[in-house]
């Protein structure tokens, strides 16, 4: 006999050109498939999908999008998902089976892969927990949170961040951040649970633009110790050295 309650809920954003782009995780009783549509132009469009249920916003930026999924989710646990990738069913069922184990852990890292199969970063190889400090590169379709457990610290997106807004990065990050100081779990897990393209918002490098978005979350998430976190994350970045005029102005936030 099913819960009253179901365990997963998956929410895709997207736009209503993109909608039918979308790869859907297997259907299964006890998960449901929220796709979010931002039509701030009241474009028209024909949604086919029958196992999932639509949301229409009103608003534009991924940020809000995901909030929304946060407030509509009827799951346990909550996936999100872009309309340019897919979820691999076997690191969705460990993921959850880690929740299951650990009821204090309110929100997972896993892996994703690009489309050759090779993973998109360098992952951490064994269970470990998620710091300020080892989690700044996190990706929406690598997590999956406890919606409760979100919902009873009122831990929300930042809608100032993120594909969509000025600063079109680093909306995971901060939620990560202010989950940690609010005193939520979690854990990097080494499975694999989503197939990304290669290239996204969160792999573009060395231009102002994105210096200056990358830099704005530092001080978003560090406040006035924000310098010395951007200067180790330049020390520490696999990313090409953008040069040092561009250096010291990530760095100062100029």
């Amino acid at each position: 006999m099913m819960s009253d309650r179901l365990r997963l809920t998956i929410a895709y954003s997207t736009l209503p050109g993109r909608l039918n782009g979308i790869t859907y995780p297997e259907r299964r009783e006890d998960r449901e498939i929220l796709v979010l549509v931002q039509n701030t132009d009241d474009s028209s469009y024909i949604f086919a999908e029958r196992s999932a249920k639509l949301v229409e916003l009103k608003n534009r930026g991924v940020a809000k999008s995901r909030n929304a999924a946060l407030d509509r989710a009827s799951g346990e646990f909550l996936l999100f998902g872009d309309d340019d990738m897919k979820f691999i069913e076997s690191g969705i069922d460990d993921a959850l089976a880690y929740f299951k184990a650990n009821p204090d852990c309110a929100i997972i890292l896993a892996r994703a892969v690009d489309e050759s199969g090779a993973l998109r970063k360098n992952y951490l190889s064994q269970v470990t927990p998620i710091k300020l400090t080892n989690s700044a590169r996190a990706a929406t379709y690598e997590m999956l949170v406890r919606v409760d457990a979100l919902r009873g610290k009122k831990i929300r997106f930042d809608e100032e961040f993120g594909a969509g807004a000025t600063n079109y990065l680093g909306d995971e990050y901060i939620l990560i951040a202010d989950a940690l100081r609010a005193g939520l779990k979690g854990v990097h897990l080494p499975v694999k649970l989503a197939m990304h393209p290669k290239d996204s918002s969160g792999s573009r490098w060395g231009s102002e633009a994105d210096l200056s978005a990358r830099a704005k979350v530092f001080s978003r998430v560090f406040g006035w110790k924000a310098p010395i976190y951007r200067a180790t994350f330049l020390i520490r970045t696999n990313n090409p050295w953008p040069g040092l005029g561009k250096a010291l102005r990530f760095i100062f936030a100029k």
